[in-house]
Formats: C-alpha cells, structure tokens, sequence
C-alpha cells in the first residue's frame, strides 16, 4: 500500500502517522528525514540540499525529487510506503506519478487532514 499524508503544521500528521506505520507495517517516510539522510550518507543530492539548506534556502524540487526517488527506489520501499510532506507542488506531484509509473507501481491513497487554520494557530 502506497500513501501520502497532506495536511497544515499542527494538522496531526505525525500522530496519524504512527499509527498507520503501526498498522500497517509501511516505512514513514519524511522529506525532512529523507534530507537528513541523504546529507549523512553523503550523496550528490545530499550534498546539493546541503548547500541551499546551510544558506537558509528551500531546497529545489529537482533535488528534492531526486532524493524521494532514491529513497523510493530502496528495498524498505517495495512493498509500500507513507509519504510524508511530499509533494509539495504541482511538479513535485506530476514527478511523483512519473516515479511510480516507473516502477509499476501507483498512489492507494492520498489523506488529507484538514483542521481550521484558527485551530492551529
């Protein structure tokens, strides 16, 4: 099973999230811990949101598409995922159907957790 997680900061996502990982046995996977793990194991990517990230920048979507199809190319990955902060964008969006039309696979669902913003704040 292969699903994204949408919602605003403070939407609960990460409550959410543990416990579909623990239902459901998926790998969660974050574009913040993705970064991070791209930057640890020293990849070209890694090293290249590394530089916009210590520049107090966004990283671009190239490399951030890069680094989610590396990190969905593992083997923790084959038999399904929770997709957390990603996509972000349109062409993040239309990146990731070309990701996983690569790789035969497709999106079960896409959760959305909406919560008034005045809540949030």
């Amino acid at each position: 099973m292969n699903l994204i997680l949408m919602g605003l900061p403070g939407a609960g996502k990460g409550t959410q999230a543990e416990r579909i990982v623990a239902s459901y046995g998926l790998p969660h996977i974050s574009t913040g811990d993705m970064f991070r793990q791209a930057i640890k194991d020293g990849t070209a990517l890694g090293k290249q949101a590394k530089s916009y990230m210590d520049q107090g920048n966004l990283v671009p979507d190239e490399v951030t598409i890069g680094i989610v199809r590396e990190r969905l190319g593992k083997a923790d990955c084959k038999d399904g995922f929770l997709l957390d902060g990603f996509p972000r964008t349109v062409h993040q969006a239309e990146s990731l159907e070309d990701i996983m039309s690569e790789s035969g696979r497709k999106i079960d669902a896409v959760l959305d957790i909406e919560v008034d913003q005045s809540k949030l704040l």
